[in-house]
């Protein structure tokens, strides 16, 4: 529906008011946002059901985070049980893979190249939530859960790699 009304810069925010749309916390569940489109973008490329699934529980999780950044001081969900979702699902999938002991590079088939800028881009949601604590309370569970999504999507990008029969290219030092 269009309103016009933030044609000035500013939105309207639950129990707040209207704030500017540089405001970090329009800044924390904007990219939470974005990061929900590229997941659900890698969720539509995958052939991998499995990890198709994984993607779209994700989804709901980021929704639940998103409603619980737009309005300060209100909890939507256990945020911690999501973690634990998160950790279990590490677990199982780093079974499949060999440990690294050097940095990968980002890549390979077309859904593991996908989940990894999906990865990057959980780091700079953790990144603008880690900010906007700093000048306002946030639940501490956001930040855990968002620094295990961008394992858990590491790990999905490596195991979509596996799958697909492409490598982890290494990267080494010149």
């Amino acid at each position: 529906m269009e309103t016009g009304r933030g044609d000035d810069g500013y939105t309207d925010l639950p129990k707040r008011g209207r704030v500017r749309k540089s405001h970090p916390r329009l800044e924390a569940y904007g990219t939470v946002d974005e990061l929900s489109s590229l997941i659900g973008y890698a969720a539509s490329i995958t052939s991998h059901e499995d990890l198709r699934q994984i993607l779209h529980q994700i989804q709901t999780h980021l929704f639940h985070i998103g409603a619980q950044l737009a309005i300060a001081n209100h909890r939507v969900g256990d945020i911690y049980s999501m973690v634990g979702e998160l950790e279990k699902l590490i677990n199982v999938y780093e079974r499949e893979l060999k440990p690294l002991n050097r940095f990968i590079y980002p890549g390979g088939s077309p859904d593991a190249a996908f989940i990894h800028v999906c990865r990057a881009a959980a780091r700079r949601c953790e990144r603008r939530v880690a900010s906007l604590s700093d000048i306002e309370e946030v639940d501490p569970a956001i930040l855990t859960y968002l620094n295990r999504l961008s394992t858990l999507l590491f790990t999905l990008a490596r195991t979509a790699n596996k799958r697909s029969g492409v490598g982890d290219r290494e990267w080494v030092r010149s």
